[in-house]
């Protein structure tokens, strides 16, 4: 987590710049964000830096954060990533963009009360489902409730449905999980949590209260240093935040800023890795919804528009995609058969000779990590 600096601690020569911003390539803001993404290199670092210095990973479903982190660490097994969410040193919960995420425990308490705005815009989704419901009364339910114990949110909605008989079921369970600073408990499941997991309030597991009130400067700053340099509108895409200029206004005098290809105002840390463009990017297997290809409003550093479609699904499924030179090429899916585990790759295009031989060894360690139990792994690349 970034420390808010305090007025007048910038770094000397970076406020009051004058003249114009420099302005950066694609491929140079491609390499800026691959560096700061650990996708450059594979990186010596515990999971909850990495965490930490992912500014979160999605985590719509449990399995695809440990394949994330199998790709960008240098020694990773999924215990180490189980073992800090037990160790409650990292969370799985309601976060960036009102989708779950992972996040360090420092994180979780300064970007959950920043981004309350996203949360109170997504209940608008219910509409006239959210006919008859009273918010205090069935928060303070909720809270009490899950005071009690821990709780899956199909037995909270039953408890509240008979608390709040004339409010709609779903609606009562949607403005809980929105509204309320919860997180998700971790088991023994092979990916830390099961398909149905048990919800409990942030500040009893954090043993902290959450803050009131959140400061949206420290969510931008965690954000540039994950995925700057950036623009008002990429952090507010990642973040789901509308108003972000003023926060990025009122950081300006510690920021650099700089101009993409269209001429649009870019921030960044003024330390931040910004490598140059024709620093070598190693192929890399990104797993399903990896923040990467959700961080950008403008995402033609990572995957070319005309591609998009091919990445996002038409219901939203954000598919497992191969990184070749930085960019992203192709998706991938792993095919099981007896104890034989095979990682398909499909290109968009026709990859280089001796590509195949490139991506073997990112392909076994990504198998090891994702089925376990097979004894044989092995590589397919079709005809792109």
């Amino acid at each position: 987590m970034h420390v808010l600096p305090q007025s007048g601690q910038g770094e000397p020569g970076l406020s009051g710049r004058v003249g114009p911003a420099q302005a950066l390539t694609r491929r140079q803001l491609n390499r800026a964000t691959l560096a700061r993404q650990m996708l450059l290199a594979r990186e010596p670092v515990s999971v909850p830096d990495a965490v930490a210095r992912l500014a979160g990973q999605q985590a719509q479903e449990a399995k695809p954060p440990f394949l994330g982190l199998c790709t960008r660490l240098s020694s990773f097994a999924p215990a180490d990533l189980a073992g800090a969410l037990h160790r409650r040193e990292v969370v799985r919960g309601m976060l960036m963009r009102g989708t779950l995420h992972l996040v360090t425990a420092a994180d979780y308490l300064a970007f959950r009360p920043a981004l309350q705005p996203v949360m109170e815009q997504a209940v608008r989704v219910l509409g006239a489902r959210a006919k008859g419901l009273d918010l205090e009364p069935v928060l303070a339910a909720a809270r009490e409730l899950f005071a009690q114990r821990p709780r899956t949110f199909g037995e909270l909605r039953t408890l509240l449905a008979a608390a709040f008989p004339a409010v709609d079921e779903r609606a009562l369970g949607y403005t809980v999980r929105t509204h309320l600073p919860l997180v998700m408990v971790p088991t023994d499941d092979r990916w830390a949590f099961p398909a149905n997991s048990q919800f409990t309030l942030a500040e009893e597991w954090l043993g902290q209260p959450v803050p009131a009130v959140g400061d949206p400067r420290a969510l931008a700053l965690g954000y540039l240093a994950a995925f700057g340099p950036a623009s008002a509108a990429d952090l507010q895409a990642w973040s789901g935040l509308r108003a972000v200029q003023e926060a990025l206004d009122g950081l300006r005098p510690q920021l650099r800023t700089f101009r993409d290809e269209r001429g649009r105002e870019l921030f960044d840390l003024p330390e931040a890795p910004r490598p140059a463009d024709d620093v070598p990017a190693p192929p890399r297997f990104l797993p399903e919804f990896d923040n990467l290809l959700l961080a950008h409003s403008d995402r033609s550093r990572i995957v070319a528009d005309s591609d998009r479609a091919r990445v996002v699904t038409k219901n939203l499924r954000v598919r497992a995609t191969l990184l070749w030179d930085g960019f992203v090429r192709g998706t991938w899916e792993i095919k099981r058969k007896g104890k034989a585990a095979t990682l398909v790759v499909s290109p968009f295009e026709a990859l280089p000779a001796g590509a195949v031989a490139e991506c073997e060894g990112e392909a076994e360690a990504l198998l090891r990590v994702a089925e376990p139990e097979a004894t044989s792994h092995h590589l397919v690349v079709a005809e792109g």
